[in-house]
């Protein structure tokens, strides 16, 4: 019975950080999530794993219940299909937090730690490598770590520049540790606490408006169209000229420096496009003194069986083009035909067999600036962003989230976005099909926002900016050998106070 309820109650913690993201944003309810879980750690014993796995699941099912959404209303497939596939990424997803949940109450038992150690040491760390493990093992998932709920309200938010997301996710995870230990002590650490939360906060905000970057030139107007063809229509061979047409009177319409067209934006391969139209989409901008970058499928120059996610440069001598290199497991590529492409029988989901454009590769130059694209959940991946934004002015994201229809992915999305923007110190500008199309500055802040599922160019400015931030200088690294130290500080502490390990200690010395 007491199991029972512990597990109910990490279950109720993990449902409610769905508030601790966008587009609710309530902040501080995610350390207070993970103190809840912590409390349930205190008494669980031996079930730690089962119940970071509950939290897990129930936080995860719900933040990205837009699966279902995805499989069943975009994609066609049947209820009786796509719900247990729904359940599946949560419940791989959840041995992460299940592993950290582990990790902090065996290795604290076997190094017998005192309280403090335990909360403000192996919780974070263990919290913090694991979510970093499940951002690169299988090509990663980072969506939903507890850091991006500090983005942008919280004064953590002021350390992204710093240490990057992992930083403030181990920031949250340490509030979370101090919350609990508060429950297990008395006056003078409560205080202690305290103390040591006000100067961690006050820091982050300190940190808050320091510009890490410089301005490159004069500000540029930009424009950045959203469509809103539903995905239904998107790859309709009737709908096909319409949605041509559509983005050719945008074109038209639109005068600015730089104008982008989201992700797919023309539903055909760039050499199989209607002859002419690429001259004049190009005839179009140079008569109204814009540059142009437009989302849309191409050849492979290496592969002429494969075709890339692709954003070509349309005004730009030669059409230079950056394609998708990080691709989405299922929606761009098969992961393990042999096992899993049964499943596309029962989907309707065209071009999912991309080729990954590689690494590296240059920013577009586009009116007067240099241009680093990412394509769709790309910049989910922070570290991933610092090669191609050190040698770039502005970022550049183009999506398609009309497969997520009306759920909370296209504003989970844009707080991914403003942690980018925040990490290197640049403007993002973000074009979508359906939203959240919207101009970034480089504190995070959102300048201006199209509303979604509404067919708009946005207009603003933006402003080209160079140099590095500290964690574009360092990349996660740092945080992670914290967070390994903290968690091989209890180990260590074991060793030395055992009669064995003092004897060892005092010969190597």
């Amino acid at each position: 019975m007491r199991l029972a309820l512990l597990l109910i109650l990490a279950t109720l913690a993990g449902v409610i950080t769905v508030l601790g993201f966008a587009p609710y944003r309530i902040y501080w309810v995610m350390p207070l999530s993970l103190a809840i879980l912590a409390h349930t750690l205190s008494r669980g014993g031996r079930q730690a794993f089962w119940l970071g796995y509950a939290w897990g699941v129930s936080s995860y099912l719900c933040n990205f219940n837009w699966i279902f959404v995805s499989l069943h209303d975009i994609a066609g497939m049947p209820t009786w299909l796509a719900g247990p596939l729904t359940v599946l990424l949560p419940a791989y997803l959840a041995l992460y937090p299940g592993l950290a949940a582990w990790m902090t109450v065996r290795v604290g038992d076997r190094c017998d730690t005192p309280p403090w150690m335990r909360w403000l040491l192996l919780f974070p760390a263990a919290w913090t490598l694991t979510e970093w493990l499940r951002s690169w093992i299988l090509s990663g998932f980072p969506w939903g770590q507890v850091g991006y709920s500090q983005i942008t309200e919280s004064a953590l938010a002021g350390y992204a520049p710093v240490g990057g997301i992992l930083l403030v996710t181990l920031l949250v995870a340490l509030f979370a540790g101090a919350l609990q230990l508060m429950l297990l002590t008395g006056k003078w650490w409560r205080l202690s606490l305290g103390a040591g939360m006000l100067l961690v906060w006050c820091g982050g905000l300190a940190l808050k408006p320091i510009a890490w970057t410089t301005p490159v030139g004069k500000p540029i107007s930009v424009a950045l169209a959203q469509g809103n063809v539903p995905q239904s229509l998107k790859w309709d061979p009737i709908s096909f000229e319409s949605t041509l047409q559509l983005y050719g009177r945008q074109v038209a319409d639109t005068r600015a420096d730089l104008m982008i067209l989201p992700e797919t934006a023309l539903p055909a391969l760039f050499n199989e496009l209607p002859p002419n139209y690429v001259q004049i989409l190009q005839s179009l901008a140079n008569h109204n003194g814009m540059a142009v970058a437009v989302g849309v499928p191409r050849r492979s120059d290496k592969d002429p069986n494969g075709y890339l996610n692709a954003v070509v440069a349309l005004t730009t001598p030669g059409l230079p083009y950056y394609a998708k290199d990080h691709l989405v497991p299922f929606g761009e590529f098969v992961p393990l035909p042999w096992i899993t492409g049964w499943l596309y029988q029962w989907m309707n989901m065209p071009m999912s067999g991309f080729s990954r454009g590689g690494e590296n590769q240059a920013p577009l130059a586009l009116a007067g600036q240099l241009v680093a694209f990412n394509v769709c959940y790309e910049d989910s991946f922070g570290e991933e962003l610092i090669g191609p934004a050190a040698h770039a002015t502005l970022l550049a994201n183009v999506s398609n989230l009309a497969w997520f229809g009306r759920s909370n992915a296209a504003s989970q999305h844009l707080q991914l976005a403003q942690a980018r923007a925040l990490e290197t110190g640049r403007f993002m500008l973000r074009a979508t099909n359906t939203g959240m199309t919207a101009i970034i500055r480089p504190d995070g802040a959102v300048d201006a926002i199209a509303a979604p599922f509404t067919r708009q160019v946005l207009m603003g400015f933006a402003e080209g900016r160079s140099g590095m931030t500290p964690y574009m200088r360092h990349g996660n690294w740092p945080v992670l050998l914290a967070a390994v130290l903290m968690l091989v500080a209890p180990l260590a502490r074991r060793h030395r106070s055992t009669p064995d390990g003092r004897r060892r200690y005092r010969d190597h010395l």
